[in-house]
């Protein structure tokens, strides 16, 4: 009995000439420590949950070149020519798509080392919506609108900015029909499907999906696949990681922020402000979530704790909000070899109600420290401080890859 024709597609869009990464070669078929960046791209495509139907749109005179490297992938595949922009591009891919496909995702191979992760969020946040769905990391730089002189015009609110990454994910016949009515050429399939009154939502993407367009990504580039590669042996490797556990509690504030910053009369938790929730006391915004993972990391790199880096003597600590001991921290790591692995925080305590801004802590963690976080809450069923509603806890793990 034959399987069930695959529902989701996947088409990579790889036609690009790539002129800015400086190369004669397109972009794609660039080496990246021994591989071509369309080949790193495959590997977390092979590894989506479920059957995928994928078509690669490459340049006219490399099709025969990308079939040949995609040949070992173990999954069927089309590769066609693409067009001379990404649209015509990804049209020529939606059009060989089979009957069964029913939701589509459109990838970037420029952003090799997307993880699966992201194809999987896409896909299942289409499906749950029935909309488009884009990924995308939080704003963390400050954004200046300027004129084309230089002269700064405003300061832009970046907590209403995303950055947006690729796989996005659509509804076949919605994507369809908004290429079909295109009337004007554009770089992002969620434009499109917008100019037809389309919704479009984000979901958390990842630090690891950069996009390779200059040669200081290409370097970017070499560096994470030489790592990913395994360019240490695996004994090694094991023998490099660290691991550190970071607790840290605070008690709800019963006053209003002092002159001083200390107090807490907004609650500041995973690098989020929690608007009409009482503050945490403390030096500083009493951030426990932004906290622990401080002290977990500080602790698993052997470079001290969160009290003796960055102690309450300091006065620039004072109600400095997590975001700063975050990048402090990693600074510290960096600074003597240490690779955040990724960290994993349990939040302790009845309230704010976490799970509906988890994907959104998650994310800007994750886009701090470079590497993946995830925050989980959970209550004490009453018992102790956390549970009588007189504070948080919480508690974080950590794994760091040490310098050679």
């Amino acid at each position: 009995m034959s399987s069930p024709a695959p529902s989701i597609g996947v088409v990579v869009v790889a036609a690009g000439s790539g002129t800015r990464l400086g190369r004669a070669t397109p972009k794609a078929f660039v080496e990246v420590a021994g591989r071509s960046i369309l080949s790193w791209a495959m590997d977390s495509v092979r590894g989506i949950s479920e059957p995928i139907e994928l078509v690669v749109v490459v340049p006219a005179a490399l099709v025969e070149a990308a079939r040949s490297q995609l040949a070992s992938l173990g999954l069927p595949f089309a590769a066609v020519a693409g067009g001379t922009t990404r649209q015509q591009s990804v049209q020529a891919g939606l059009s060989v798509l089979g009957d069964g496909v029913d939701v589509v995702l459109v990838h970037d191979a420029a952003r090799p080392f997307t993880p699966v992760e992201v194809f999987e969020r896409v896909i299942a946040a289409v499906r749950s919506t029935g909309s488009g769905v884009i990924p995308g990391q939080p704003v963390i730089d400050t954004i200046k609108g300027v004129d084309r002189s230089g002269l700064v015009l405003e300061t832009v609110d970046r907590s209403r900015l995303t950055a947006v990454q690729t796989p996005q994910g659509f509804p076949r016949a919605q994507l369809a029909e908004a290429y079909e009515r295109a009337v004007e050429d554009v770089t992002d399939d969620a434009a499109l499907v917008q100019q037809l009154g389309g919704s479009v939502s984000v979901v958390a993407g990842d630090p690891l999906s950069f996009k390779i367009t200059t040669p200081h990504d290409l370097e970017h580039a070499e560096e994470l696949a030489a790592r990913t590669a395994g360019a240490d042996s695996a004994g090694s490797s094991m023998m490099r990681i660290r691991t550190g556990i970071g607790v840290d509690a605070h008690a709800f504030s019963s006053s209003s922020p002092t002159s001083s910053g200390e107090g807490g009369g907004e609650l500041w938790l995973a690098g989020l402000h929690w608007p009409g929730e009482r503050g945490l006391a403390g030096h500083s915004d009493g951030d426990v979530v932004a906290h622990a993972i401080c002290d977990a990391l500080l602790s698993a790199s052997g470079l001290g704790d969160l009290g003796s880096c960055f102690g309450t003597s300091d006065p620039e600590l004072a109600g400095a909000h997590g975001e700063v001991f975050l990048r402090r921290t990693l600074a510290l790591l960096t600074e003597s070899g240490f690779t955040v692995v990724n960290v994993a925080v349990q939040l302790v305590g009845n309230r704010p109600r976490f799970a509906p801004r988890k994907p959104e802590a998650d994310a800007l963690l994750t886009a701090l420290l470079g590497a993946p976080v995830a925050v989980s809450a959970t209550t004490t069923d009453g018992l102790g401080s956390p549970g009588r509603g007189e504070g948080l806890t919480a508690i974080a793990t950590a794994l760091l890859l040490a310098p050679r």
